[in-house]
């Protein structure tokens, strides 16, 4: 799920960006790769995709999908309600007309819990969007099948469900198959820049502490509707809903952690904070917290503070701070990127007004290492970084220092026994609509 605070504005075109700047993509240098170096299929250079999960962000993905170099077409499209799929194939017939680029026939829509086995089927790129509690599911089967693979962060929203994509993550190497996770920093050029010039050039010297936000007003709410059972009601307002959310320190503030374990190149060990629902206390929010403070702690000692909020009228920022011993970097998602000494003294600065938009760059480099069999996968970083923010996750809401290795054995699964819309969900309200929330200091991981 993704908020107007990550969306990139620039229209900057692919080609330009191939002009403008060669960036590593899976150890190969993007202008390196060019897209009529060999066909996907012999006699047939098409690549068909089937979108799994079709609300805006699956839809998006799917258009980027389209728009990248060579014959791509989409063939089947799956999700859990009928009016999401219409909606989604709609808003796609309508930005590619013609059956050139979309051409999913009746037969080919596939609704409910199990639809995205046959739409899997069908395609040589799945695209991986529903509510991230249904990941590991659908990526585990994408791999037996040997699908390439887009798939949304977070990957998990359980410690199970990390282990089963870590799992399927060696499969998919072990079938060449590349697999690209939105985590789109890491392929945002002024991230890119700022790394190499950290990593390589060790512009700010030796981190010794960071700290990395996700503060905002909140996203949208779905009402309870007359006659929905309790699974479908979660199912439509599943951000509230850990199971299927994960909670916002996970399904949004995963990106700034991840790009903490980027330039870490590690995990932490442990983590401890706290947190809690001091102003989004309504029966729709559900379970979830609505702020989070963690202190991630990596083996060399260095602490990274995270903190993510949900309330309005306070600080917004969306950003990750770092500093070193020779200086400091600004990072944020908008195209800032600021290097400055000890003494506050400007070294460096990107300025993004021309850079690509990474959310299509995502899709150009996928379809580039299919198309010239250089396979990349970011699912064990992708998995790994949803490790880190569970692990946050299980601190804030147990009040407890939680240790990596203890964590990832956690036998915890969230997720329900039966999928059906008469199943019964994994939590339930009480007699006046309200969800138990996790207690710090009760609560058990």
């Amino acid at each position: 799920m993704h908020t107007d605070n990550e969306k990139n504005k620039s229209g900057f075109s692919r080609r330009d960006f191939v002009k403008s700047t060669a960036l590593l993509a899976g150890g190969t240098l993007l202008s390196q790769l060019p897209v009529e170096a060999s066909a996907y299929v012999a006699g047939d250079d098409t690549i068909k995709v089937a979108v799994v999960g079709c609300g805006g962000r699956g839809t998006g993905a799917a258009a980027q999908a389209l728009s990248t170099q060579g014959k791509v077409k989409l063939v089947a499209m799956a999700d859990a309600f009928r009016d999401r799929l219409d909606e989604s194939f709609n808003n796609l017939s309508q930005k590619f007309p013609g059956k050139e680029k979309v051409n999913v026939p009746e037969s080919n829509k596939f609704v409910g819990f199990d639809g995205y086995k046959k739409a899997i089927a069908l395609a040589d790129v799945v695209i991986l969007a529903t509510p991230p509690g249904f990941r590991p599911i659908h990526f585990e089967e994408a791999v037996k099948a040997g699908k390439h693979v887009f798939m949304e962060k977070p990957v998990a929203t359980d410690v199970p469900g990390v282990r089963r994509v870590l799992a399927a993550a060696e499969e998919a190497k072990k079938k060449n198959l590349s697999v690209v996770v939105g985590l789109q920093r890491r392929y945002q050029l002024h991230y890119r820049d700022a790394m190499r010039r950290m990593k390589e050039e060790n512009a700010i010297g030796e981190i010794i502490s960071g700290q990395v936000y996700w503060n905002d007003a909140g996203v949208w709410v779905k009402q309870r509707q007359p006659n929905q059972t309790e699974m479908e009601y979660q199912m439509r307002n599943w951000y509230y809903f850990t199971w299927l959310c994960g909670d916002h320190i996970l399904e949004q503030h995963i990106h700034n952690i991840d790009v903490a374990n980027w330039l870490k190149d590690g995990y932490p060990v442990s983590a401890q904070g706290m947190g809690g629902r001091q102003v989004r206390t309504g029966k729709e929010y559900g379970e979830i917290f609505d702020h989070h403070f963690v202190e991630f702690t990596y083996a060399d000692g260095t602490v990274i503070a995270s903190q993510c909020r949900h309330q309005e009228g306070c600080m917004r920022k969306v950003a990750e701070d770092f500093q070193g011993t020779k200086g400091r970097i600004n990072l944020a998602d908008g195209g800032k990127a600021i290097i400055t000494d000890l003494k506050g003294n400007s070294i460096w600065r990107h300025r993004a007004d021309n850079d690509p938009n990474p959310y299509q760059v995502e899709h150009d480099e996928l379809f580039a290492s299919i198309r010239n069999k250089k396979p990349i996968n970011d699912a064990e970083y992708g998995a790994k970084s949803t490790m880190t923010a569970i692990m946050g996750r299980m601190a804030t809401y147990s009040g407890q220092v939680i240790k990596w290795e203890e964590a990832m054995n956690s036998e915890i699964n969230l997720m329900p026994q039966t999928f059906a819309w008469d199943a019964p969900a994994p939590v339930k309200p009480d007699e006046n609509g309200f969800y138990a929330i996790p207690t710090p200091g009760k609560f058990k991981v």
